[in-house]
Order: structure tokens, then C-alpha cells, then sequence
């Protein structure tokens, strides 16, 4: 069914229907949300990321081509802006660092969340999780997609993504039972 309804959004969406785009929205719009937070920790980021990723796909349109599933598309979509944001974000860091030892000072950051001390232990050991297991393990628990989509989104094979997230829950149990330092 959901197959069937996503195929008639992508025509209608291609056709310049705003009702369509607005449904696809709706219908994914929190599932994306999740998929962002796990990935970034940071629920203004997480909607920042969400709302580029709507408005990219609201603006395209004309040149508008989704083969396969609408919703590993957009998922695609929110992975890649995330990886976009790191990468900046390691860049500006970098120079902030220089900039800081050139002062002589230190750049802190303090982050606030408010959420539940189970949801904080979670974040933090998927944070500690490298990049490639910590999307593995968020698109398949909190974005349920197969590990055939997820070796798409990541151009590997389907054994890598199967190796990521075991080893991914693997080390979140450890972290999770405090086996391992977390920071």
C-alpha cells in the first residue's frame, strides 16, 4: 500500500501538485526528524537538516527523478546533508582551534539537552559510535529500512552494512553496561 501511495505522490510531486508535497511531508516528515536527531545529537540541527531537505526537494521539481523508494530518497537526502554539516563543521573547528591556540585560549562548547537520563546514555554512546556504524544503526532501528537500502545510501556492500551494525550494537551494549570508558 504505502508502495503504491508513494508512487502516485512521486507522479502527482513531478506534475507541480503542492497537495502531493505536502502529504510527502507529512508522511515523513517525522520518521526523518528521528533519523536526523539520531544522527546529530541536536534537535535544532536535526530540523534545520529536515527543513533543507524539504525545501531542496520542494525546488527540484523539474529535474525530478526518484527510481525506488520515496523514502529511502529522502532519507538519502538527510544523510547526506548531515555528512555536509560535518565535514563543515570539522573544517570551522579546525580553524577555531588554530584561532584558539594562536590566542592562547580554549574553545568550550556546552550542549543542553533535556531528556531522560536513558535517552542521554543512548546519545552519548551513539555519538561514541564511528560515523559509518552510528547511520547503520540509526536508519535500520529508528528509520526501519533494510540493509539493502542502507548499502545504497552508503555505496557498500550489503556484508559492510551487515558488519557495521552488528559491530554498532555491539559497542552501543558495551557502552550502554558501561564495559567501555564513554569519554
Amino acid at each position: 500500500m504505502r508502495i503504491i501511495e508513494d508512487e502516485l505522490l512521486k507522479w502527482r510531486f513531478k506534475r507541480g501538485s503542492r497537495a502531493a508535497l505536502a502529504r510527502i511531508y507529512e508522511k515523513y516528515v517525522n520518521a526523518l526528524l528521528s533519523l536526523a536527531m539520531g544522527l546529530l545529537n541536536d534537535p535544532h540541527e536535526a530540523h534545520d537538516v529536515v527543513q533543507d531537505v524539504f525545501v531542496s526537494f520542494a525546488q527540484g521539481t523539474d529535474g525530478f527523478e526518484v527510481k525506488g523508494s520515496l523514502k529511502a530518497y529522502l532519507a538519502r537526502s538527510v544523510v547526506n546533508r548531515v555528512r555536509d554539516r560535518a565535514r563543515r563543521k570539522r573544517s570551522q573547528q579546525r580553524r577555531i582551534d588554530a584561532l584558539a591556540t594562536t590566542a592562547g585560549g580554549s574553545a568550550a562548547t556546552d550542549r543542553t539537552l533535556v531528556y531522560s537520563e536513558r535517552c542521554e546514555r543512548l546519545s552519548a554512546a551513539l555519538a561514541q559510535l564511528p560515523c559509518e556504524q552510528r547511520e547503520v544503526v540509526v536508519l535500520k532501528v529508528k528509520h526501519e529500512m533494510t540493509l539493502r537500502e542502507i548499502a545504497r545510501i552508503q555505496s557498500v556492500s550489503i556484508s559492510t552494512v551487515h558488519g557495521r551494525y552488528r559491530y554498532g550494537l555491539n559497542k552501543l551494549r558495551a557502552l550502554l553496561n558501561g564495559d567501555m570508558d564513554h569519554e
